[in-house]
């Protein structure tokens, strides 16, 4: 890669050991970030309050499934990451609400990045899944490429 060429993400740029050491992937800022948004209910959660701010109980009736123990816990590690706020107002029943944070906000675009990566590439994936799961069944060998047909890669446009 050239001093000019600026184009490569931070991402592919950025040069990784090999092996990668546990230790350090388990302290990996990228990696940890990944696995919490990652989960099942916090990307969820992040978009309901990238629109405003939702008390507890109406958060959990917009979440179809999620128990009222894993919403908690799933605010919890959010505000433990500084991307939401939690203010309890001083009413009987004490009123909870919560909000993103600038930090939290600032995850927005890129997190609207990758959503609509995986919206623009939803055709692709399904297919190479498919392509994978249809090999299997047939015997060919999971890290084999014996009768696979890799979907062509798009080019965003410019």
């Amino acid at each position: 890669m050239s001093s000019t060429h600026t184009d490569v993400p931070s991402i592919a740029a950025a040069e990784l050991p090999t092996p990668v050491p546990v230790a350090e992937h388990e302290v990996c800022p990228v990696s940890g970030l990944m696995s919490r948004i990652g989960d099942k209910w916090s990307l969820l959660v992040i978009a309901l309050l990238a629109g405003r701010r939702y008390r507890y109980n109406e958060l959990h009736r917009s979440i179809e499934g999620i128990s009222q123990r894993m919403l908690t816990r799933t605010l919890r590690a959010l505000e433990d990451d500084g991307l939401i706020d939690r203010v309890v107002y001083p009413t009987v029943p004490p009123a909870v609400e919560y909000g993103l944070t600038p930090l939290g906000e600032s995850l927005l675009v890129p997190l609207s990045a990758l959503a609509d990566w995986a919206v623009d590439h939803i055709g692709d994936i399904t297919t190479a899944r498919s392509v994978r799961a249809g090999a299997r069944t047939a015997g060919v060998g999971a890290n084999s490429d014996q009768g696979l047909v890799r979907p062509q890669s798009r080019t965003p446009a410019s």
